[in-house]
């Protein structure tokens, strides 16, 4: 249970994943994470000192939202771009690179998103807890925005 009021979402596991770049930045997601009550599973990078590929990482992220609608993620790479990018190569994954508190609650209230991508390299502590905040306490808002997310499934750009 998490400590955001006015949340509904059925949260069941929180995975969060970056490259060598994101190390900071994801150690910090996880404090705040778990100041609102959530155990986020790390699924690495484990050291900022050895070179990593952002794909991987995503890759692994992925497989587990992927397992359950419950299931949310947290990706990082130096800019989110790279990661985020990889991550929405799978068809079960809505991954929302945001950089700021309106577009992580527009990616979760119009898109439905599973995944919050941002880049380490591009925002502080600051907008990093508000962009958590807003994702893991809006829920998706359906209507006319769920015929256009269902269309993301068949989509084959």
């Amino acid at each position: 249970m998490s400590k955001i009021k006015g949340s509904f979402m059925q949260i069941k596991k929180i995975f969060i994943a970056g490259d060598h770049a994101a190390f900071e930045a994801k150690e910090v997601s996880k404090k705040i994470l778990e100041n609102l009550g959530f155990e986020p599973i790390d699924l690495g990078a484990n050291s900022p000192q050895i070179s990593v590929d952002y794909p991987d990482f995503a890759k692994a992220l992925c497989d587990e939202v992927s397992k359950d609608e419950g299931n949310f993620g947290i990706l990082i790479c130096g800019t989110g771009l790279g990661i985020s990018m990889a991550a929405n190569r799978n068809p079960q994954i809505r991954c929302a690179l945001c950089h700021d508190r309106f577009t992580a609650t527009m990616s979760r209230e119009h898109n439905d998103a599973n995944v919050l991508a941002f880049g380490a390299r591009v925002v502080g502590a600051g907008v990093i807890e508000d962009m958590i905040k807003a994702f893991f306490s809006t829920e998706f808002a359906g209507g006319r925005h769920e015929r256009r997310v269902n269309k993301l499934g068949s989509c084959l750009c």
